[in-house]
C-alpha cells in the first residue's frame, strides 16, 4: 500500500468503477466498512477500483494491488458532522457532497460505473445531474437509508415540503440506471415507488469481521461482573426504539431477576438519553466507546446477547447493520422491531435455534420476558 499523487494509469480491464461512501476505515461508519471490503473483492478479481470518502484526520490517496486488480483509496478529511443541530447537519450535508463530487471530478469521469449510496445523505441529488446527466455515467444507486423518508418516518407531523421533496427524489430515483438493496424488505419500498423489478439487485452486506470460535472476549467490565451481557454497539440514533427497552430493563431489575446487564458501546442522539435513563433508575450499565475495527471480533465475542432495536416507520428505509456482526458472532439476539423487518429474517436463517428473542416496539412486557429468558441461559 502506498499513498500516492501521481495521474492514473488505466489497467487494461473492462470495467473501471468508482464507489461514494462517506466515512472510511479507520472512521467509524458501517457503509464505508462494507464498501471498502467489497471493493477489495473487486480488485482480487482483477478489476480497476476506486472507492472514496471522508476522513477525519488527512485527506490522501492509497493503492492496493490485488493479482491483476488494483484498488485506490481516497480520503477527503473533513469534519465531523454536529448531530445535535438540524441546521448544521443540513448545512454539512451540502457542503459535502459538493466537496466530495469535485474532489473526484477526474475519477467521474475515467469511471465506467459510480456506486453511491445514502451516505452522505442526499447524494443522490448532487450526483445525477453531474455524473448521470453532464458526464453520462452508468449509476448505481446501493440503498442504504431511503432520504428523506428516514426524516418523514421521524416526524409525528410531516410538513408538506417534505411530501414535495419526497416526490421529486423518487422522480430522479428513477432516472437511475440500477439498484443495489440491502433486504427484500428495502425491494418492496423501492419496487413501490414504481421502479422495476429488474433494475434492482439484492445485494446483502457481510459481517465486517470473522468471529471464529476460541476468539478471546474483552474483559468483563466491573458494573457487569456476575451478570449475562447484553452488548448494544454502533449508532443508537433517529431510526431505533429506546423506549420499549429501557422500560423493559428496568423493570427486569425492578421486578425481576434482574440477571442480565447492558454494555451500551454507542454513539448517536439516544445513547446519551439511554444512558442517563438508566443510571437515574440505578440499574447496572456499562458505556464504553468506540473500538479500532481490529477489536471488533473480540467485542462480539464478549456478550451473552445482542441487542438490535427499530422503529416501525423505519422498516424497509433502514436494515441496521450491526445484525450482521451480531449473527456472525453466533451468540442470542434480542431484537425490539417489527417481524416485517429483514432482521427477523437474517436472525431466523443465520442463528441457532433458541438464540432469536423478537418484541414489538411497544411491547414491554413482551421485552421483559426475553430479558428474563437470556437471564437464564446458559452462556
Amino acid at each position: 500500500m502506498s499513498q500516492s499523487s501521481e495521474p492514473v494509469v488505466t489497467l487494461p480491464t473492462s470495467k473501471r468503477t468508482l464507489h461514494i461512501v462517506d466515512w472510511l476505515p479507520p472512521d467509524f461508519g458501517a457503509v464505508g466498512q462494507y464498501a471498502l471490503a467489497w471493493c477489495r473483492g473487486l480488485a482480487g478479481q482483477g478489476q480497476d477500483v476506486t472507492i472514496a470518502g471522508l476522513s477525519s484526520s488527512e485527506s490522501s490517496i492509497e493503492e492496493e494491488q490485488h493479482g491483476e486488480g488494483r484498488l485506490r483509496v481516497i480520503r477527503l478529511q473533513t469534519p465531523a458532522v454536529d448531530k445535535k443541530s438540524f441546521a448544521k447537519r443540513m448545512l454539512w450535508m451540502v457542503k459535502t457532497n459538493i466537496r466530495l463530487l469535485w474532489h473526484l471530478r477526474r475519477e467521474m469521469k475515467r469511471a465506467h460505473e459510480i456506486v453511491f449510496s445514502g451516505s452522505p445523505p442526499y447524494m443522490l441529488w448532487f450526483i445525477w445531474p453531474i455524473a448521470g446527466r453532464a458526464f453520462g455515467k452508468h449509476l448505481v444507486y446501493r440503498i442504504s437509508d431511503f432520504h428523506p423518508e428516514c426524516l418523514m418516518a421521524g416526524l409525528k407531523r410531516v410538513p408538506w415540503p417534505l411530501y414535495l421533496l419526497e416526490a421529486l427524489t423518487i422522480s430522479i430515483r428513477k432516472q437511475i440506471n440500477g439498484f443495489e438493496v440491502l433486504g427484500e424488505d428495502m425491494r418492496q419500498r423501492i419496487l413501490a415507488q414504481g421502479i422495476e423489478n429488474e433494475r434492482v439487485c439484492l445485494r446483502r452486506d457481510p459481517s465486517p469481521v470473522s468471529v471464529p470460535a476460541g476468539t478471546e472476549p474483552l474483559p468483563t467490565p466491573d458494573a457487569l461482573k456476575g451478570l449475562k451481557i447484553l452488548l448494544y454497539s454502533g449508532n443508537f440514533g433517529y431510526a431505533h426504539d429506546d423506549a420499549t427497552f429501557v422500560e423493559a430493563y428496568i423493570r427486569h431489575h425492578h421486578e425481576g431477576s434482574g440477571r442480565v446487564g447492558l454494555w451500551l458501546n454507542a454513539g448517536g442522539m439516544k445513547a446519551d438519553r439511554v444512558e442517563a435513563a438508566l443510571r437515574a433508575a440505578k440499574v447496572p450499565v456499562h458505556r464504553g466507546s468506540t473500538l479500532p475495527i481490529e477489536q471488533l471480533p473480540n467485542l462480539l465475542a464478549t456478550p451473552d446477547a445482542h441487542l438490535v432495536t427499530l422503529l416501525d416507520g423505519f422498516v424497509g428505509h433502514v436494515l441496521p447493520s450491526k445484525i450482521y456482526g451480531a449473527i456472525e458472532s453466533q451468540k442470542q439476539v434480542l431484537f425490539v422491531g417489527s417481524a416485517a423487518s429483514d432482521v427477523e429474517l437474517l436472525c431466523l436463517e443465520g442463528l441457532p435455534q433458541g438464540h432469536y428473542h423478537r418484541a414489538s416496539v411497544g411491547d414491554v412486557d413482551g421485552v421483559f420476558r426475553a430479558l428474563e429468558a437470556i437471564g437464564r441461559q446458559d452462556a
